[in-house]
């Protein structure tokens, strides 16, 4: 397993060791001690799994004041990953990150706390996983509206797939400090 260091320290792109032979392959998808070794020290208690058609567009989520690191990877197909830095105080306050995650490069990538986070599905369906170091919790559930134009973030062009909500998300400017996590 390999770490990768992002323009945000604090998340990390996950290189999984894969092993291929003429049957398929095999890979950890989690291994404790090797994750504590990389810097993620989480510990994961929900795990979910989501299928989305082509141009599906879900983000820009977070939780607060019960707020959950996830370690997401994408089973089948690919999509556009979307961390944000919203955490007040951090030196990367309205930064944000963009990976392409597939089922070919099989990369995980490791969100903090702190973080909202969204994805553009690419292909015509994928399969997307995560841990998270929470339980869900509706009350707690909050986002920030995935074209804010402060963030600037680079969405493909296309026609997207958004839930209501997820187009009724404020900008990040707007949301109250205290609907905000505080980097510590």
């Amino acid at each position: 397993m390999k770490a990768i260091k992002t323009a945000i320290p604090d998340v990390l792109i996950i290189e999984p060791m894969v092993f291929k032979d003429d049957r398929g392959f095999f890979m950890e998808t989690f291994h404790k001690q090797k994750y504590e070794a990389a810097g993620i020290t989480s510990a994961f208690v929900q795990d979910n799994l989501s299928l989305s058609q082509k141009n599906t567009l879900r983000g820009l989520h977070y939780q607060y004041p019960h707020g959950q690191a996830k370690l997401v990877q994408v089973l089948q197909g690919s999509v556009l990953d979307i961390a944000v830095d919203i955490r007040r105080g951090s030196p990367s306050f309205g930064k944000w990150i963009s990976i392409e995650l597939n089922d070919s490069n099989k990369r995980q990538l490791f969100i903090p706390s702190g973080f909202a986070h969204g994805f553009l599905v690419l292909t015509e369906t994928a399969t997307f996983n995560y841990k998270c170091s929470d339980l869900y919790s509706p009350a707690d559930e909050k986002g920030v509206l995935f074209s804010d134009p402060d963030l600037g973030i680079s969405w493909p062009q296309g026609d997207y797939i958004l839930s209501e909500k997820d187009t009724q998300y404020p900008c990040l400017c707007d949301i109250p400090e205290d609907h905000l996590p505080k980097y510590v």
